[in-house]
């Protein structure tokens, strides 16, 4: 099931993607459940946002893709690499990002995003999916200038719009054995699998929940394969991941 959050006017809400139509739901999924209104539009005639607004954090792992860490001189860490991006840098598929002014190093990185659907703590691996709602498509935009300088990544991780997600939720998904492809203008810059990930996705949630309360909401990043590189004004990146869709999004100044 892919659930979308769209306006046709000014509202936001929620619904079930069905082939070129969306199903309107009531209230919020994440604490309602899917109850479908009868209301429908056309895909065409309504425009998708962000699909979730976390309501806490964005957790993020790096370097979980053993040739992404060799690409960049870096060796895979003991143990998984967290940090976090807040709410504010989320972005929604077809958003137009304003490049921050500090930077003039701007990284893509496409990647397989979380959704937590339970408020979960100290989560087992093997209960992972108890706690999962869904998954969607992240592109974990990095001011690598920021990054080499400052000590610590949360300005070169997390500035306004530095999370696009998107286009939708998708509640069922094979993540063990799941393709991206990363295009820049066309181009393909990034073709890797889940199952090339040192750390498998329930081991991620695992470990986040250990360190962090996850809320209903919370989105956890799971990690870009290696050809990542710079983007800039004018250009265009697009996230495909097999079983969800794609999240695009062009650049300005």
């Amino acid at each position: 099931m892919r659930i979308a959050r769209f306006v046709v006017d000014s509202d936001p809400m929620y619904g079930v993607v069905e082939d070129d139509e969306v199903i309107v739901i009531a209230g919020d999924p994440f604490f309602q459940g899917i109850k479908p209104t009868g209301a429908k539009h056309k895909l065409e005639d309504v425009r998708l946002l962000a699909p979730i607004i976390p309501r806490s954090k964005v957790v993020c792992f790096g370097r979980t893709y053993a040739d992404h860490a060799a690409e960049l001189g870096n060796s895979v860490p003991a143990e998984p690499l967290m940090f976090l991006k807040p709410n504010t840098a989320v972005v929604g598929s077809g958003d137009p990002i304003t490049l921050p002014s500090f930077s003039e190093e701007i990284s893509y990185e496409g990647e397989l995003a979380v959704v937590i659907g339970r408020i979960c703590k100290d989560v087992p691996a093997e209960k992972a999916q108890d706690v999962i709602f869904g998954y969607t498509i992240a592109n974990d935009l990095t001011a690598r200038d920021a990054q080499r300088t400052d000590g610590q990544w949360a300005r070169a991780k997390g500035w306004d719009g530095s999370c696009p997600l998107g286009p939708w939720i998708q509640t069922e998904l094979d993540h063990d054995d799941t393709q991206l492809t990363t295009r820049l203008d066309g181009k393909v810059v990034q073709d890797g699998n889940t199952s090339e990930m040192v750390w498998g996705i329930n081991d991620l949630v695992a470990y986040a929940s250990q360190a962090f309360t996850l809320l209903p909401g919370d989105v956890i990043l799971t990690g870009t394969p290696a050809g990542v590189g710079l983007v800039t004004e004018g250009q265009r990146v697009e996230v495909e991941i097999e079983g969800i869709g794609t999240l695009s999004n062009t650049f300005r100044r």
